[in-house]
C-alpha cells in the first residue's frame, strides 16, 4: 500500500522532475486537441472531408514512425530521439497556427505525427530507465492521471478562449502548444541529460533482437493483441463511436457529450491513486480481467441509454458510461506499460515500447472505422455487442497471457516468481 508522500519520497530525483512537469507539458495539447478539426473546417474553410483526412495524418504518420523510432531509441537513446520529436512538434504547431492552405496544414500535421510516433516509446523508455521495480507501475498510473489532468484543464481553457470568428484565438493556442514543448526539452537538456535508456555498446551482452524476434515471443504476441483489442473497444471509440452513438442513438445534446469527457477526466484524477493502492502486488493479468468486466458494464450502460433516447435517463446513461469507463482506464494504464517494460531489457526497451505504441495506434485507427460502418448502417445493437464481446476477448487474452509471462513481469513479488529461468520467459534482447 502506498501514499502520495511515500510514493514521492521513493522517487529518484529524475523521476520527480519528470512527474512534476507532466500536467504542464500536456496543457498545451489539451488546448488544441479537441479543436483542431474545428479550426481546419470552420476557421480555415477546408471541406469537412478534407479536414478529417488531414487529421488522420497524425495517427498514420505516428504509426509509420513508431517502429523506426523504437529502433533509434535503442541505438541512440530516448533523449536524442525525443528532442528530435519535440523539435518537429514545435515546428508543426507553429506552421499550423498560420496554415491557410491545406498543403501547409498537411506538412504541419505530418510533423506533429512524427512527434506522436516517437514520444510514446521514448517517454516510456525514459520512465522505465528512471523508475524500477514496483514503483514503476505506480509511476505509470500517476503519470496517466496527470496527463489527463493537463489535457482536461487545457480543453476547458481552450473552450472558453477560442472563437471561430476570431482566427487569432486559434493561432494563440497552437503557439502555446508549441511553447509547452520547451518544458520537456529543457528537462532533457538539463536535469535528465545524463539518463541512459539504452545499453552500453561496449558491454558483452548478446546482440539486440529485432521486431520479428521480439514478436515471436508468446508473451509479447499475446500482450500486443490484448493491447490492440483494448484500444479498439476503448480509446478507438472515444473520438468517433461514443459521440456518434450518444448523439444519433441516445439523442443527447452536445453539452452532455462535452460534459461526459469532463466526467472522464475527473474520475481518473480522483481515483487513480486509490486504484494504485488496490492493485499493488496483485497479478496484472487479473487486474485486466477486472478492467474488462468494468468496460463491459460501461458499454451496457451506453446501450441502455440508447433504449430511451432524448431523455434524462439517456443523458444519465451517457455520463455514467464515461465515469465507469474512466474507472477501467485507471486499471489499464498502470499495468500494460509496466508489463512491456518488465519484459524488456535496456537493449530493446525502445522496441518493446514501440510495439506497445503501434498496437495502441492501430486500435485507435481501426476503432473509428468499425464504429462508422456499424452505426452508419443503423446496427446500434450490433455495435454495443461487438464492444462487449471485445471486453470478453480481453479477459480470455489475459488468461492466456498469465501462463506466458514470468511472475515478476506480472506484478507478483519476486519471492513468488517461479518462471524467470524458463526459456519461454527469456526476454533478453
Amino acid at each position: 500500500m502506498i501514499g502520495i508522500r511515500s510514493f514521492w519520497n521513493a522517487l529518484p530525483t529524475e523521476g520527480r522532475w519528470l512527474l512534476s512537469t507532466v500536467a504542464i507539458q500536456t496543457l498545451g495539447r489539451g488546448l488544441t486537441l479537441p479543436f483542431t478539426i474545428i479550426y481546419l473546417h470552420e476557421v480555415r474553410g477546408f471541406d469537412l472531408g478534407l479536414s478529417g483526412g488531414l487529421m488522420s495524418l497524425i495517427a498514420i504518420v505516428g504509426l509509420i514512425v513508431t517502429g523506426p523510432g523504437g529502433t533509434l531509441i535503442d541505438r541512440f537513446g530516448a533523449r536524442k530521439v525525443l528532442l528530435v520529436g519535440l523539435a518537429a512538434m514545435i515546428i508543426g504547431c507553429t506552421l499550423l497556427a498560420y496554415a491557410t492552405h491545406p498543403a501547409v496544414a498537411a506538412v504541419a500535421l505530418v510533423l506533429i505525427g512524427v512527434n506522436f510516433g516517437v514520444s510514446w516509446p521514448g517517454f516510456n523508455a525514459l520512465i522505465a530507465a528512471v523508475v524500477t521495480g514496483e514503483l514503476r507501475q505506480q509511476y505509470f498510473g500517476v503519470n496517466f492521471a496527470l496527463v489527463n489532468l493537463g489535457i482536461g484543464v487545457g480543453g476547458v481553457i481552450g473552450g472558453f478562449f477560442i472563437d471561430v470568428d476570431k482566427p487569432e484565438t486559434f493561432t494563440v493556442i497552437f503557439l502555446i502548444d508549441a511553447i509547452s514543448c520547451l518544458v520537456p526539452a529543457a528537462l532533457l537538456l538539463g536535469p535528465l541529460r545524463h539518463v541512459r535508456t539504452h545499453a552500453d555498446p561496449s558491454d558483452d551482452a548478446p546482440a539486440t533482437a529485432g521486431y520479428r524476434q521480439i514478436l515471436r515471443r508468446p508473451a509479447v504476441l499475446w500482450l500486443t493483441l490484448l493491447t490492440f483489442i483494448a484500444m479498439f473497444i476503448g480509446y478507438g471509440q472515444m473520438e468517433a463511436g461514443f459521440p456518434a452513438y450518444a448523439r444519433q442513438v441516445a439523442e443527447v445534446s452536445t453539452q452532455v457529450v462535452g460534459f461526459s469527457f469532463a466526467v472522464n477526466t475527473v474520475v481518473i484524477v480522483l481515483l487513480q491513486f486509490t486504484v494504485l493502492k488496490f492493485i499493488t502486488g496483485k497479478r496484472r493479468t487479473r487486474v485486466m480481467w477486472v478492467m474488462a468486466a468494468v468496460w463491459a458494464v460501461a458499454w451496457l450502460l451506453l446501450g441502455a441509454a440508447g433504449l430511451l433516447p432524448d431523455s434524462l435517463t439517456a443523458a444519465i446513461g451517457v455520463l455514467a458510461f464515461m465515469g465507469v469507463f474512466a474507472f477501467g482506464e485507471t486499471l489499464l494504464q498502470p499495468t500494460v506499460p509496466a508489463i512491456y517494460n518488465d519484459l524488456a531489457s535496456d537493449r530493446n526497451r525502445g522496441r518493446y515500447n514501440a510495439i506497445n505504441a503501434a498496437a495502441f495506434q492501430g486500435g485507435a485507427i481501426a476503432g473509428p472505422i468499425a464504429a462508422g460502418l456499424l452505426l452508419d448502417q443503423g446496427l446500434d445493437a450490433v455495435y454495443i455487442a461487438v464492444m462487449v464481446l471485445g471486453c470478453l476477448g480481453i479477459g480470455v487474452l489475459s488468461s492466456a497471457l498469465e501462463r506466458r509471462i514470468p511472475a515478476s513481469a506480472n506484478g507478483v513479488p519476486t519471492a513468488e516468481s517461479t518462471g524467470a529461468s524458463d526459456p519461454e520467459f527469456d526476454t533478453r534482447g
